[in-house]
């Protein structure tokens, strides 16, 4: 499988995404993903270049979006003075869930993360999704504290403040890696 960036052209593809694993996650019993996810800032996230998409063959098999910014509120100013990369929207097409493609994209998040000099992949998850979370620290994160309180940046109530991290290292992830080398991350903020 190859991994590359995003375009513009794959906003379809993403919001499609998001659609299929809200009703996948609705028919789990919980409500993540219920909003629509505005495509104005799903299409500046790509044209940012933090949105990558994981290909097999012709098939988007999954999508993650890696970005050196964090959420404002949910982590201290001592963590966000290390470098750190930030874990969002990782996805994984129902066609090819169970292969632990989830798994192999932390493995490049971190992977990535550390070839940008950041010391952290960091992460926040949904408060409710006990089995998200425990899938994450399954995967090596650890998790550093819920954070309930506050706005999320869309304006709504804070949902998603289960906070997590791992190491930045160097991984063999398995993927083909088209992807431009990483700049360097210095500080979160």
């Amino acid at each position: 499988m190859i991994i590359r960036p995003a375009v513009p052209d794959d906003l379809s593809k993403l919001l499609a995404f998001r659609e299929e694993a809200a009703a996948w996650l609705s028919e789990l019993g919980t409500d993540q993903w219920s909003r629509p996810y505005p495509a104005d800032r799903l299409l500046a996230t790509i044209e940012a270049g933090t949105v990558f998409m994981v290909r097999d063959g012709e098939t988007t098999a999954a999508t993650i979006t890696l970005t050196p910014e964090a959420e404002d509120g949910l982590w201290t100013d001592e963590e966000l003075s290390e470098p750190s990369l930030f874990v969002n929207k990782l996805t994984v097409a129902r066609t090819h869930a169970g292969q632990n493609l989830g798994g192999q994209l932390l493995d490049w998040a971190a992977d990535r993360a550390y070839r940008a000099s950041a010391k952290w992949l960091r992460l926040d998850a949904w408060t409710t999704n006990e089995a998200l979370q425990r899938y994450y620290l399954r995967q090596g994160f650890r998790h550093v504290r819920t954070v309930q309180e506050g706005v999320a940046v869309n304006g709504g109530p804070r949902v998603s403040g289960w906070l997590a991290q791992r190491s930045a290292r160097p991984t063999d992830h398995g993927f083909v890696d088209e992807t431009p080398t990483p700049e360097p991350v210095l500080l979160a903020r």
